[in-house]
């Protein structure tokens, strides 16, 4: 007997600060971008442009434009789709079907799990450790794979943990899935924000592997909802261009239009991009080391991290939740979102303000205290 699809909403998005209320937050340390940039923060403003269906890949001169920013690749191999999100469910439906096996690292971006799953995959989890740094091993990995493993998922910079991998090391991953016939899909939506070296664009290594990225995180314009796969193998773009199709035909004329104006910026943007990051990491930093009671795995990409209450650290753990929304009105990611101990929560550094960033840290350790002591 046929099933239905199973739809669920996920916590991240169900409990993100847009469903909580921003009125409710105080200090919003939830965020996995930067700060949200305006039309007028860029200087761009709206211009005459026909709103009709335009190029079903998206943008020529988008995509070329992506294409420079991965590099090694041609704007043949990239495909503009409504976000990374839509991206992701794009690869699922040209690549899975039901009972499709496939391994996917835990924790992750809610949608890299929950759209296999939805798909009714038989998935085997890749658990990352606090203890290994949040690192991925290829022979870990190899472990875990079957003679009929369809899909490898992954994400570097990590989300949540903003741990990354070697060049060496992907590249073995890569290698693993050429010899063994199947798809590597790499979510390097934080790939640019590194504090460390730079990963080239996967798609640019190999051509059983597929990239995905976006405008939302790195340049801070998730409202305009640009998102991009990108992969040489041509067969599989003609797969994923059938599924887009069956979706959204092709994508807004206007946000392509802004996304290209975005990326024209990219050289002036992304240093002080990088700056602001690091100044609000040293402020993550100097709490940690103050506040024993939390650890952390300390990020080298992206624009988030994962700390966790320390496990001898008794605390009634939704108690303090309770206690930092309401009391102290700040907010971050609590673990659930990732399948994992409410212990852990992530925190986005670099939307807050400055002194939003401070306070709410302080708020952090406040809500502990009083949770400890009722």
């Amino acid at each position: 007997m046929e099933t239905e699809m199973k739809l669920v909403r996920m916590p991240i998005e169900q409990e993100s600060p847009e469903q909580f209320g921003y009125e409710r937050i105080k200090y919003n340390l939830t965020e996995s971008s930067v700060r949200d940039r305006s039309l007028k923060d860029l200087g761009i403003t709206i211009q005459d442009d026909l709103l009709c269906y335009d190029d079903h890949l998206g943008k020529k001169s988008l995509r070329a434009a992506v294409a420079l920013v991965c590099g090694g690749i041609d704007e043949e191999d990239v495909l503009i789709t409504p976000g990374a999100a839509a991206a992701l469910f794009f690869i699922s439906m040209a690549t899975l079907e039901r009972g499709d096996h496939i391994v996917v690292v835990r924790p992750n971006y809610a949608t890299n799990i929950e759209t296999p799953r939805m798909f009714e995959c038989d998935i085997s989890y890749y658990d990352l450790a606090f203890e290994e740094k949040f690192q991925v091993s290829a022979e870990k990995l190899e472990a875990l794979l079957r003679p009929e493993t369809k899909l490898i998922s992954l994400t570097f910079p990590h989300n949540p943990s903003g741990a990354s991998i070697s060049v060496d090391d992907l590249k073995s991953i890569l290698a693993l899935g050429e010899s063994r016939g199947i798809r590597v899909l790499v979510d390097e939506t934080y790939r640019e924000m590194a504090s460390e070296q730079v990963l080239p664009s996967a798609a640019s290594l190999s051509p059983m592997a597929v990239a995905v990225s976006s405008l939302s995180k790195t340049y801070g314009v998730p409202g305009i909802r640009i998102g991009w796969a990108a992969s040489t193998d041509k067969d599989f773009m003609y797969r994923l261009l059938c599924a887009k199709e069956q979706v959204t035909i092709c994508g807004s004329v206007l946000d392509e239009a802004v996304a290209l104006k975005v990326l024209e910026q990219r050289e002036e943007w992304l240093p002080e991009n990088n700056a602001l990051i690091a100044d609000h990491l040293s402020l993550v930093e100097a709490w940690i080391e103050g506040d024993d009671r939390f650890e952390w795995v300390r990020p080298v990409g992206g624009c988030v991290c994962f700390p966790r209450i320390r496990e001898d650290i008794k605390v009634d753990i939704n108690r303090f939740y309770e206690i930092l929304n309401d009391k102290y009105g700040t907010y971050v990611g609590p673990g659930h979102w990732f399948e994992q101990s409410r212990r852990y929560f992530r925190v986005g550094y670099a939307w807050p303000q400055r002194d939003e960033l401070s306070e709410g840290l302080s708020c952090l350790s406040k809500a502990l205290s009083d949770a400890l002591s009722e």
